[in-house]
């Protein structure tokens, strides 16, 4: 009787392995050429969760020294590239278990090309802003130029940074304008910044009075930094005028045009005391007639 429990129990383990392989080898298809079954099903799952292991910690890794304000930003850009990684994982999986992976591209080869095109400036924006949060070119705070357009960014997002000009305008730029054209940051040396006024004066004029007028002008204006020193260059012998440069620092770039502008109602003043002309362009005509 005992010989014959273990036979039964025999033929039982056997009969559900049975039942389990040809369970496993069940297929699913889902067309003519795409076709799997339950067992590379787990293949597949369990590939999809390793992969989930590894790119949490390759996260962690990549993560590790942002500012704790960049890591949201990064984690959004680690949702968007997990779902590449993703299909990519999934697609060589399915071709390792045996499923037609060329039938998988032909059925969806519109569909990709035309998400592919819809999204390539997004992805651009999106790279631009990896970059941007990696090498910490731009800050909150900093005062940049692009395109000849000048802001204070307010805040930098994954796809655009968004700036305020000096008219109190918001200013987004898409992030992939970083990588296509030149990006001057004007603080990311530090707040101060050299500014400069030219003018020309009329040929004849006393140029070491002229010197003296203009650093005056600058000197005596409250947003001018003493050091370093406001000096004035003799750029060039003009067609019409001796011209002059006033370069001088201040701390804020970003409001630069004001204090420029009151060193220019000033020149003016000081100039009109001291008998100091500021030409404008002439031209002598010569009429020759013909006999």
């Amino acid at each position: 009787m005992q010989g014959l429990s273990e036979i039964e129990e025999t033929i039982t383990e056997s009969s559900i392995w049975e039942n389990t392989k040809e369970f496993l080898s069940l297929h699913i298809d889902f067309t003519k050429d795409i076709s799997i079954s339950i067992f590379d099903m787990l293949i597949v799952t369990t590939a999809i969760v390793i992969t989930t292991v590894v790119l949490k910690v390759f996260l962690r890794i990549i993560t590790r020294n942002l500012p704790e304000a960049d890591k949201g930003k990064f984690n959004v850009v680690y949702g968007y590239f997990r779902w590449l990684i993703y299909l990519i994982i999934l697609l060589i999986t399915l071709h390792s278990v045996g499923v037609n992976v060329t039938a998988v591209f032909a059925a969806s080869a519109a569909l990709l090309i035309g998400v592919g095109l819809a999204l390539q400036t997004l992805f651009q924006d999106i790279i631009s802003g990896v970059f941007i949060l990696i090498d910490q070119s731009v800050h909150v705070g900093d005062i940049i130029e692009i395109e000849g357009k000048v802001g204070r960014v307010e805040e930098i997002k994954l796809r655009t940074t968004r700036a305020v000009t000096i008219d109190n305008k918001v200013l987004v730029i898409p992030n992939h304008l970083y990588l296509t054209n030149s990006l001057y940051n004007w603080t990311q040396n530090g707040t101060t910044t050299r500014e400069s006024v030219e003018v020309g004066v009329a040929y004849g004029s006393d140029v070491e009075l002229v010197r003296k007028l203009l650093l005056q002008s600058a000197s005596t204006h409250p947003d001018v930094i003493s050091e370093p020193e406001p000096v004035v260059l003799f750029t060039n012998f003009g067609d019409s005028s001796l011209n002059f440069k006033l370069v001088f620092t201040i701390n804020d770039s970003f409001k630069a045009s004001f204090p420029k502008s009151d060193i220019r109602f000033e020149i003016d003043r000081l100039f009109r005391e001291n008998n100091i002309s500021i030409p404008f362009p002439q031209r002598d005509i010569h009429i020759i007639e013909k006999k």
